[in-house]
């Protein structure tokens, strides 16, 4: 079971094993938001609520420029695991631009890329092979990618990860 962690002004910051969250909260450096009442916390000096959201009772700064690190995982995440040249499913990456050319590893030139079109395309770019891409590449957006962990979040973490108006 996994915690999501909240700064002073509700802003998401982390997921935490309930461990690390029920530790935050026993040591006062945290309050329970959201609490799963139907596993609690067992131990021999009594029982807790188990933390599924917790807020931190001091202020974390956020840093201005959240910005998200490249990785295969996140590149075929953001692609849905589908090609960016025939939409088939995705188990490479591809640099549009090859890395042989001056490509680099950045969101804006990295693509999900299924098997044979990647070796088809060895270090050409999709203009010299006559190719489309079926979208730009670019940096994913919001609150899912920003904080570590929430690649898979739980339903009751929607109304914190939502995307401020």
């Amino acid at each position: 079971m996994r915690t999501l962690v909240l700064n002073a002004g509700y802003e998401p910051l982390a997921v935490v094993s309930f461990k690390r969250a029920l530790i935050l909260v026993m040591n006062q450096k945290a309050t329970i938001v959201q609490s799963d009442q139907n596993h609690p916390v067992f131990a021999a000096s009594g029982s807790w609520d188990r933390p599924s959201v917790i807020l931190l009772t001091r202020y974390v700064r956020i840093p201005m420029s959240r910005l998200v690190p490249v990785s295969r995982r996140g590149v075929l995440r953001r692609d849905e695991h589908r090609c960016c040249y025939c939409g088939k499913s995705a188990a490479t990456i591809d640099h549009v631009l090859p890395r042989s050319r001056g490509g680099r590893d950045t969101w804006d030139n990295l693509a999900a890329c299924c098997l044979r079109c990647n070796n088809l395309k060895s270090d050409h770019t999709p203009a010299e092979m006559g190719w489309e891409l079926r979208f730009t590449p670019r940096m994913p957006q919001g609150t899912t990618w920003i904080v570590r962990g929430v690649e898979r979040p739980e339903q009751e973490w929607d109304a914190y990860l939502a995307p401020a108006a």
